[in-house]
């Protein structure tokens, strides 16, 4: 086993000094992305140019429980090659952080902590961008991590809608102790099919407000943007994230044959394995536009179940990529607006909202949006798949089953619940109050008043008499200061 990399010896660098020693003054940087920049993408990404990368968001209550967990997603990862290397956590708990980062602090060069995620699992799990409003939690939990750890703290955060409120909260977390911070540019509200542009001119704001380094995310898919993005913010470096996983090139400033970063990425999964299912991600990322041409190999490299399939259809796709150019024609230009042929690394631009939405009331939820797409004769990939898996499946949502929701969370209920909750909810309050619900299985009460009856039915031991002096079982008589 690959001993962990020591920082002991060394005193705890901050702020500038941190950036330029320890991360050399990294200014391309892969982002964390989970299930994505696992140790083979990491690998990919600084042969081709990235400086600095983050491991994937890591559970911190989880990490500190699970032996397994600390083993597949960090400890079994330590390779030399791999540094200077960041480990991201989200927590909500200052103890919890810290006993997290404490295991993991001699893996890596830094410890941050994640208040940039925006998706629904977030949410239910108060973390990410959802603490962005708690801000004495936040001051506790970095304040605590930079006092008890050999290695610096440093946080990722998303913009408020308001410049001033952004730069305040940067401020708030330079001082409680973060060393360096990134900004994504966009509000925890822009995500999906809304993520919109990020803006430049939060991060800038919070760049000249703060005295520590700052790394900008967000609006980048090739190194023209990299370089305009420091230029016109002044960042001290670039992550990148989606324009990584569709060009590990990126930071090169090259735009490669598909194929030639797919085999290599292949060739390094075969030295340093991981699920299948992140190898699956990064090829469907890799392949993206060429597999809206060929999209009979789509579901091959979906059904496939070993890495060996999975490099069969890779190399299918690089022949069928071959007999296109052999059929090019002098002159002839990409389709479908795209500004390289599709077996060039390219950005890929997700669409927006469907145009009209502005009138109809400014910004629409992702659930909204998805309800009008089930209305059209065209269903999005995602669809597509499970329709496929399922013919019979449908998506108007006329046809959807309603479900009562639970009065805590808004979640379907249990129809025979009898606090109307769903089963999380329902054995929260039912374990609390000690009471049954027999439609969820949960017996609480009953379990307790067997337990005491059971108790109350056990013969009780009597205590025996003592016998007296001279008796069966007694002390022996004592005649004239001796024994008899």
């Amino acid at each position: 086993m690959v001993l962990p990399f020591s920082v002991e010896a060394m005193p705890k660098l901050e702020g500038f000094e941190f950036w330029s020693r320890t991360l050399g003054g990294a200014r391309h940087v892969v982002a964390p992305m989970v299930d994505q920049s696992e140790l083979a993408w990491r690998l990919l990404s600084r042969r081709h140019g990235a400086q600095l990368c983050y491991t994937p968001m890591l559970h911190a209550q989880v990490f500190v429980r699970d032996a397994n967990y600390r083993k597949e997603n960090l400890y079994c990862d330590v390779c030399p090659e791999d540094r200077p290397l960041i480990v991201q956590f989200c927590a909500n708990d200052p103890e919890v952080f810290v006993q997290a980062a404490l295991l993991a602090q001699d893996y890596c060069d830094a410890i941050d902590l994640n208040l940039g995620c925006p998706q629904m699992i977030a949410k239910r799990g108060h973390y990410g961008a959802f603490l962005q409003e708690e801000w004495d939690l936040l001051q506790r939990m970095i304040l605590l991590a930079h006092e008890k750890l050999s290695v610096p703290v440093t946080c990722k955060i998303r913009v408020f809608p308001e410049i001033d409120k952004t730069v305040r909260y940067a401020q708030m977390l330079e001082k409680a102790g973060c060393q360096l911070l990134t900004v994504h540019g966009r509000t925890k509200e822009q995500k999906g099919p809304l993520s919109g542009t990020a803006s430049w001119e939060h991060i800038k704001a919070v760049r000249k407000a703060v005295a520590i380094p700052v790394f900008a995310n967000g609006n980048i898919q090739c190194l023209r943007d990299v370089e305009r993005c420091i230029q016109d913010t002044g960042v001290q470096g670039v992550m990148s994230a989606e324009g990584n996983l569709h060009n590990p090139a990126l930071f090169e400033g090259r735009s490669p044959a598909v194929w030639e970063l797919a085999e290599e990425y292949l060739d390094i999964v075969r030295q340093h394995p991981c699920p299948l299912s992140y190898v699956r991600a990064h090829l469907f990322k890799l392949w993206h536009h060429t597999l809206q041409v060929h999209q009979q190999l789509r579901e091959e490299l979906a059904k496939v179940k070993t890495l060996e399939g999975i490099a069969a259809v890779s190399q299918e796709l690089k022949l069928r990529c071959q007999e296109d150019i052999s059929r090019q024609k002098e002159g002839e230009k990409p389709s479908g607006g795209l500004p390289f042929f599709h077996w060039i690394c390219q950005p890929y631009f997700r669409p927006g909202p469907k145009e009209g939405s502005k009138e109809n009331g400014g910004a629409r939820s992702k659930r909204a949006l998805e309800e009008e797409e089930g209305t059209t004769d065209v269903l999005s990939k995602n669809k597509q798949k499970k329709q496929l898996r399922n013919p019979h499946k449908t998506f108007d949502p006329s046809l959807k089953p309603k479900y009562a929701k639970c009065d805590q969370c808004g979640n379907p209920k249990g129809n025979r619940c009898v606090f109307n909750l769903c089963r999380g909810c329902c054995k929260k309050r039912a374990f609390k109050e000690t009471a049954d619900c027999p439609g969820h299985g949960l017996l609480f009460k009953t379990k307790l008043e067997r337990s005491l009856a059971w108790k109350g039915a056990q013969p009780r031991l009597q205590e025996p008499q003592q016998a007296g002096p001279g008796e069966p079982g007694g002390f022996p008589e004592v005649v004239g200061g001796a024994l008899a």
